[in-house]
Order: structure tokens, then sequence, then C-alpha cells
């Protein structure tokens, strides 16, 4: 696997800020199988060498993911920004690799139309995601419709996709890793 250059001026940024409403913990530290869900997102930064920092606190509270990716873009001090979810713990590096292979303003992670993380952004987007906010649009799929370019997920990298919200499927990732 090739690795991110380091000086690429790409940071990854993990969105753990949720309130695991539907969980009823707070997701980012459930262990499935030798790692935490916060674990899983940092190992693929590690792998790709990418420097990481960890969103718990947004700069503005109750504006969902959106909340957070103002956040990371008010204080990055790189050319883009990587955004992962503290909820995917079948994600790979070789598939984020792939995303990052477009250099664009954003990219998005799509499966049948949605799409959603793990993406990747400009901060020159700040002033966008500012105006969303400011006008009550929170919904990402609606950024990335408006903003950005879709990579489409290949079929046989749609497990990877899987997020954990409910105990249910907490159980079902922790069972998938044994």
């Amino acid at each position: 696997m090739r690795k991110i250059n380091k000086k690429s001026q790409l940071e990854a940024v993990i969105l753990a800020g949720g309130k695991s409403q539907r969980m009823g913990l707070d997701k980012a530290q459930l262990r499935v199988g030798r790692y935490t869900l916060l674990g899983h997102a940092r190992r693929v930064a590690k792998e790709l060498e990418m420097s990481y920092r960890v969103v718990r606190v947004d700069y503005r509270n109750g504006y969902g993911p959106l909340g957070g990716v103002e956040t990371a873009l008010r204080s990055t001090k790189m050319q883009r920004v990587l955004f992962l979810s503290c909820d995917m713990p079948f994600l790979t590096s070789r598939l984020v690799e792939s995303l990052l292979e477009t250099d664009c303003l954003a990219v998005f992670a799509q499966i049948d139309g949605l799409a959603g993380f793990p993406f990747c952004m400009k901060p020159e987007l700040l002033p966008q995601v500012e105006r969303r906010i400011a006008a009550g649009k929170l919904s990402l799929q609606s950024l990335a419709e408006s903003k950005g370019h879709l990579f489409c997920i290949p079929e046989s990298d749609r497990p990877q996709m899987e997020n954990i919200n409910t105990p249910e499927q907490l159980a079902a990732a922790r069972a998938r890793l044994q």
C-alpha cells in the first residue's frame, strides 16, 4: 500500500462528539475486537501515516456531523481534511486511500446514491458549511450533493461501510470479528 506523504498537507479528523442516543452509551469507547470504535478510526489514520485529531466538542453544539466539520475546518492548518467517523470498525486504509486519490474541494463516499463517511474536504469550503448551519441545512448528504465529488464504493468494499449505532449492531459487529 502506498502511504500518504506526511508532507501532503492532509490530516485526518475523527468525529466523536455525537450523543450516541440510539446506543445509550458513548460509542467511541465501546470495544469491537481488539480496539475501541475510536481506536479503529485511529488505526486507519496511523496505517496511512497521517496526523490525526479527535473532535469531541464542536465550536457550536447541536449541529450534528456538520458541527464537527465546521470545527475541524476552522482550526486546520492543512490543505485537506479527511473526516472519519468513530463508529465504522471495518473501514480499511486501502479504501480510504482510494478515496483520497480524488483531489477536489470535497469527495464523499457513496453507496446507492447516499453520501457519507469517509469524506475529504478543503478548508475553502468553510464559508459554505457555515452558511448551511446558519440556514439549518445540516445534512451531509445535501452538502455532498451540492459541493462534492461522489466516490462510489465498489460492491466488494461495502461491508467496510457498516457503522454501529445500536446495541444490536454492536453485537453483530462483535460477532463478525470473533
